[in-house]
């Protein structure tokens, strides 16, 4: 069975997902100020997202849905292609280090 999130039927939906890459970052999370609560009257109603600006930070930032830019589809392939190449390269270090390993087992 797959997670799934009620949204009330009142409230607007939200413009972005979970781990969907924006020019800020990656939106971890997101939560949202209901109209006529203390905390919209004081920092406007509204989703409000928390984005880590890349995998290896350890800062998290919160921005409210119209501070986020999305990326362009040209941005993303780009930012996707350039992941995968970084882990090919990890994937390809990893292998030659089997190898020797392997090898060396063999010649022991």
């Amino acid at each position: 069975m797959l997670p799934t999130i009620s949204i009330p039927q009142h409230w607007d939906y939200p413009r972005f997902a979970l781990e969907q890459r924006t020019k800020d970052g990656i939106i971890l999370g997101f939560y949202y100020y209901p109209s006529g609560t203390e905390l919209a009257e004081e920092f406007g109603s509204g989703w409000r997202y928390a984005l880590m600006p890349n995998k290896n930070s350890d800062e998290l930032f919160h921005f409210q849905e119209n501070q986020i830019q999305p990326l362009t589809p040209e941005e993303l392939f780009h930012k996707i292609t350039a992941e995968i190449d970084f882990y090919q390269q990890q994937i390809s270090i990893l292998n030659r280090q089997l190898t020797v390993l392997t090898e060396g087992a063999n010649n022991g």
